[in-house]
């Protein structure tokens, strides 16, 4: 990345790597005295450091300071022509026909290890909640078969989300980036279960309990599916958000290797045990 000249005050310039020290290149202030939030939530204003024009949502890559390509090979090449939220919810849509049944979100959720009570309580949430605003677009007659449809799921963004998705469902590199700016205060690539629960409340709005549900359901379900010592990693987050992982669980259990994170009723009966032997 080429320098940026900073005039001082003599009306000479001086010159900033942003690779050494992004702050050197801003000349306004990044919080506010009065409003503490401001200094305590920071941004990442290194982005563009790693990632061209961070700012500018990405169709249809999901990028990060790591992965400035997105998700590489033949997913992203057979994906191309779909957004990064369709690419999120694809894993579902078993039959590539353009909508995802209540019998397909179970499908889905048992192939990457969830239990039969789990999954259909997510098939009634999933498509309970988000049928109709993604039928709409088709039809003002609500779908019968409560079917979601991938084709319009922009439609099923809801309130106080992370903002890394778009209104059109484009991948927002400066949003995800901040979010571990933010929220992951020890500076690990990581997010733990009370950070993610940080998240979820600094992103509430007001009067909006359905976007606080949505938002419990989906990072609480990511932290079961993807923690590893309590944490669940920046990478396994950005290939959440274009869906990449779930076929990558799916094909780690087929292979009999299984799939080595998340948190499940084993875990809950062993951290149970430890418990009542610390007592």
């Amino acid at each position: 990345m080429s320098p940026i000249s900073i005039a001082d005050s003599n009306n000479s310039s001086s010159t900033a790597h942003v690779e050494d020290d992004p702050l050197a290149a801003v000349n306004f202030d990044l919080s506010a005295a009065k409003a503490p939030v401001t200094a305590q939530r920071k941004q990442a204003v290194d982005a563009e450091a790693y990632i061209e024009r961070p700012s500018i949502a990405r169709a249809n890559l999901a990028v990060s300071s790591s992965h400035s390509n997105g998700s590489e090979g033949e997913y992203a090449d057979n994906l191309k022509d779909y957004s990064v939220l369709q690419q999120h919810v694809l894993f579902w849509d078993r039959d590539s026909d353009g909508t995802i049944t209540p019998f397909e979100t179970y499908r889905g959720f048992r192939d990457i290890g969830f239990s039969i009570l789990f999954s259909i309580l997510a098939a009634l949430i999933i498509n309970g909640g988000f049928s109709y605003v993604t039928r709409i677009a088709y039809s003002y007659i609500p779908d019968p078969f409560f079917r979601v449809y991938v084709g319009s799921i922009h439609l099923a963004k809801h309130g106080s989300d992370s903002g890394v998705y778009d209104r059109e469902g484009r991948f927002v590199p400066q949003a995800f980036e901040d979010m571990f700016a933010r929220w992951d205060t020890n500076n690990e690539g990581a997010l733990s279960g009370a950070q993610l629960f940080n998240l979820i409340r600094g992103n509430r709005l007001a009067v909006d309990p359905f976007g606080w549900s949505a938002a419990v359901f989906e990072f609480g379900t990511t932290w079961l599916l993807l923690q590893k010592d309590g944490k669940v990693s920046k990478e396994d987050l950005r290939q959440t958000y274009d869906g990449s992982i779930f076929w990558r669980i799916r094909e780690a259990r087929q292979s009999g290797k299984g799939w080595d994170k998340g948190f499940g009723l084993r875990d809950l009966v062993d951290l149970g045990r430890h418990k009542l032997k610390s007592l």
